[in-house]
C-alpha cells in the first residue's frame, strides 16, 4: 500500500517537473532567423535607413540660368552717307573692273547718340569700270563702289551707290556722282612730282558721289591716296553690338 502511494507521488512530481520545464523554455522570436542572423538583419536595416537619410538630405542640383538674349544690332538705314579716304591709288589706266582697293572711314557713322562705324575703321572698295584714255574713244573714266567695312574685327558687306570720275581735257577734272550729276572742282593738293600720297580734297559739288581725282600726263584719271569719296547706302546695314 505504501509502495503504491510512493509511486504515485513520484509520478506526479515527474509530471509537474516536465510541465515546469516546458513553461520556462524561451519562446522563439518570429523576427529572428533560424540561422541566428538577428544582428545582420538589424545592421542591414540601419544601413538602409542611413542611405534613405542621405538621399533625402542631398540638395537637388540647381538648374543653369537660361542664356541671355543676344543684343539687337544697330541699323544704319539706307540713304546714310559713308565717307572714306582712299589708302591706295586706282587709275583708269592701270585698274581693271573687279579690282579692289583699301580705304579708311573718314567720318564716323552715327545712329542716334552712338558711333556705329568709328573714324579710321578699315574699308574696301571695288573698281566697277575703268576706261583708259589710250584704249577707249572719248574721255577717260573710272567708276568705284564701296564693298565692305570692318567694325570691331568683323567685316560687313555693303551695297552702296557708285562714284564715277571722268575728265574732258588736260588739267581739268570733272566729278560725276552716282546720280549722274556733275560738278567741276579744283584740286586742293598738287601732286608732288606725280608721286602717290599727295592729299587731294573732295570735289566741290553735287552731294553724295562727288570725289577728288586728277589727270595724269596722258589724260587718264587717278583717284590718289588720301582722296575722299562719299557713298550712300542702298541697303540697310546691321552692325552687331560689342
Amino acid at each position: 500500500m505504501r509502495h503504491e502511494t510512493l509511486v504515485r507521488y513520484l509520478m506526479i512530481a515527474t509530471v509537474l517537473t516536465l510541465i515546469g520545464c516546458h513553461n520556462s523554455a524561451p519562446s522563439v522570436d518570429p523576427g529572428v532567423s533560424s540561422y541566428g542572423n538577428t544582428g545582420n538583419a538589424a545592421a542591414t536595416s540601419d544601413a538602409n535607413s542611413g542611405v534613405a537619410a542621405n538621399s533625402s538630405g542631398q540638395k537637388a542640383p540647381e538648374l543653369a540660368p537660361p542664356p541671355a538674349a543676344a543684343p539687337k544690332p544697330i541699323v544704319v538705314k539706307a540713304g546714310n552717307k559713308i565717307v572714306i579716304t582712299a589708302d591706295e591709288s586706282v587709275s583708269s589706266k592701270t585698274s581693271n573692273s573687279g579690282d579692289r582697293f583699301e580705304a579708311s572711314i573718314a567720318e564716323p557713322v552715327v545712329v542716334g547718340d552712338r558711333v556705329v562705324i568709328p573714324k579710321g575703321a578699315k574699308a574696301t572698295g571695288t573698281v566697277i569700270d575703268a576706261k583708259s584714255a589710250g584704249k577707249f574713244k572719248g574721255n577717260a573714266a573710272i567708276t568705284v563702289t564701296l564693298r565692305s567695312v570692318t567694325v570691331h574685327g568683323e567685316e560687313y558687306r555693303l551695297k552702296t551707290t557708285e562714284v564715277t570720275e571722268s575728265g574732258k581735257g588736260r588739267g581739268k577734272r570733272t566729278a560725276v556722282g552716282a546720280g549722274g550729276g556733275a560738278a567741276v572742282g579744283a584740286i586742293i593738293g598738287a601732286l608732288a612730282g606725280g608721286g602717290k600720297g599727295a592729299a587731294i580734297g573732295a570735289g566741290a559739288g553735287a552731294g553724295a558721289g562727288t570725289a577728288g581725282a586728277a589727270f595724269t600726263g596722258d589724260k587718264d584719271i587717278t583717284i590718289a591716296p588720301e582722296t575722299k569719296l562719299t557713298f550712300q547706302l542702298q541697303e540697310p546695314l546691321e552692325v552687331r553690338k560689342k
